[in-house]
């Protein structure tokens, strides 16, 4: 006999949970299933983003950045202290409790929503019906007139260097190292990349970073994109453009072949972290009897209501194309369910905020400067300084820039593009205009509180129309 329900969710990362639980709310009885088991094997919801990916990572880089700024910092603030000694044991012990307190919310949340959980392996087949494969190997038959797939997506591993848990890892494994590398080599200077590399370089690891394209952050602003790869690598992130990397060689420490401009190259070191990408998990998703539509790379096939080919039966998350973005799977889990309900949702793909945790931080929402110039888009720049910002210079964290990208004839907000402290709050701004369609003007006319990091980005509108007030020189003559 199997369980009925009215909503079962394959994936309790934040496409899943957000899914059941806005299904939950909406009167449906709900199912969601999820195999991951945490360290100390037992089940914990949340999936990558939780476990293994956006929390632990922010949790180590934000430990990390507090013992660079004690190292580096503090004297300048008049705080001297003693020898100061890493525990890098309690760093990742903290990580872990973080993570706990958060996928033990899911769960807390599961039972206040009365949402069924089964820690297991779902497996969908005919008529609506998943096969759940408990970690004991029992089975148990759940049914329902929808099933929402939201399992997500894995590292992509290279054929040449497959992981090995120890010396050759992927982003898992490199937020786990028990000791910090000596030497650490990274292939894939991505947001993945990046963070990880700007982590373990702070704790004091060389890190070196091979990358295949010719240009740096290709999809970001490519103003951002220099000085973000100007600061990095003044910080001692050497990040190697137009690498392509041959083979990997383990043995007593790790060695990568790779050819560059100026031929062939090798690179030696301790550990190797893979950051080149992540694939869905849309394989065995289903029975054998049933074909789910998906592309040559894997990613589930949605119309706009996020409906797969079979019937009643919808995707969202990593599993289905776009940017794999832990924000842009809880928006597609929020509007799945109210679409179950006939109820009317919509994600608005041109404004999604995109952050890189490096320091500064990088984060941008809507069109870059080259993809405006390759529309042929008439536009205007507005830009303003962190150095000119009274509350960044208080704080002494002055590096980077605000970048407003405006439309020309209408003056609305096409693009907005930060580099800075805070950067991954401030975006909010940018995209919270752009929502409604504001103009330049509108938000050099909206009042800022002082001092703030906010100001910077009213300055950077106020310059869209060369009005900034403590920009030196002005760019143009008073007419």
């Amino acid at each position: 006999m199997s369980e009925q329900y009215d909503v079962i969710v394959i994936g309790a990362g934040p496409g899943g949970y957000v899914a059941a639980i806005r299904c939950a709310q909406l009167g449906f009885r709900v199912a969601c299933i999820d195999d991951y088991l945490d360290e100390r094997n037992k089940p914990s919801p949340g999936g990558t983003c939780l476990n293994i990916g956006c929390i632990p990572s922010k949790a180590l880089l934000e430990s990390s950045h507090h013992y660079q700024q004690a190292q580096q910092q503090f004297a300048a603030h008049g705080i001297r202290i003693g020898q100061l000694e890493l525990d890098l044991a309690t760093m990742q012990t903290r990580k872990q409790q973080v993570v706990r307190d958060l996928t033990g919310g899911i769960q807390s949340l599961f039972k206040a929503n009365q949402i069924a959980f089964y820690a297991g392996c779902g497996t969908l087949g005919q008529n609506n019906r998943v096969d759940v494969v408990a970690h004991d190997n029992t089975t148990t038959q759940l049914t329902a007139e929808h099933v929402i797939l939201a399992s997500g997506s894995r590292p992509v591993e290279l054929p040449f260097a497959p992981f090995d848990g120890k010396q050759v890892v992927d982003s898992t494994g490199a937020l786990a190292f028990e000791s910090v590398p000596k030497r650490l080599g990274i292939i894939g200077a991505g947001v993945i990349g990046l963070e990880l590399g700007s982590l373990w370089q702070r704790l004091g690891a060389e890190v070196v970073v091979l990358e295949a394209q010719e240009t740096f952050l290709p999809d970001a602003d490519s103003t951002i994109a220099k000085q973000a790869n100007k600061l990095l690598g003044q910080q001692g992130l050497d990040v190697r453009l137009g690498t392509r990397v041959d083979a990997v060689h383990t043995g007593n420490t790790v060695r990568v072949d790779y050819t560059d401009g100026q031929g062939s190259q090798s690179l030696e070191c301790d550990k190797l972290i893979v950051a080149v990408g992540r694939r869905p998990n849309s394989e065995d998703l289903c029975s054998d009897d049933l074909s789910l539509s998906s592309d040559e790379r894997g990613f589930v096939q949605v119309d706009d209501h996020y409906r797969t080919n079979l019937e009643k039966v919808y995707a969202v998350g990593d599993l289905i194309p776009g940017p794999m973005l832990a924000h842009k799977g809880m928006e597609e889990g929020m509007a799945v369910a109210e679409r179950i309900a006939g109820q009317f949702a919509d994600v608005d793909y041109d404004n999604i905020p995109f952050v890189i945790y490096t320091h500064p931080e990088i984060a941008w929402t809507g069109r870059t400067e080259q993809q405006l110039k390759e529309a042929g888009v008439d536009y205007r720049v507005g830009q303003f300084p962190f150095s000119a910002n009274g509350r960044a210079r208080a704080a002494g964290d002055t590096e980077g820039v605000i970048r407003i990208l405006a439309d020309a004839r209408t003056d609305r907000v096409l693009g907005v593009h930060m580099l800075g402290p805070q950067a991954s709050e401030l975006i909010a701004q940018a995209v919270i205009a752009r929502a409604f369609a504001t103009s330049a003007e509108d938000l050099a006319l909206t009042m800022f509180a002082h001092p703030t990091l906010s100001e910077t980005f009213h300055e950077a509108a106020l310059d869209v129309a060369d009005r900034a007030i403590h920009r030196a020189p002005p760019r143009k003559p008073r007419t």
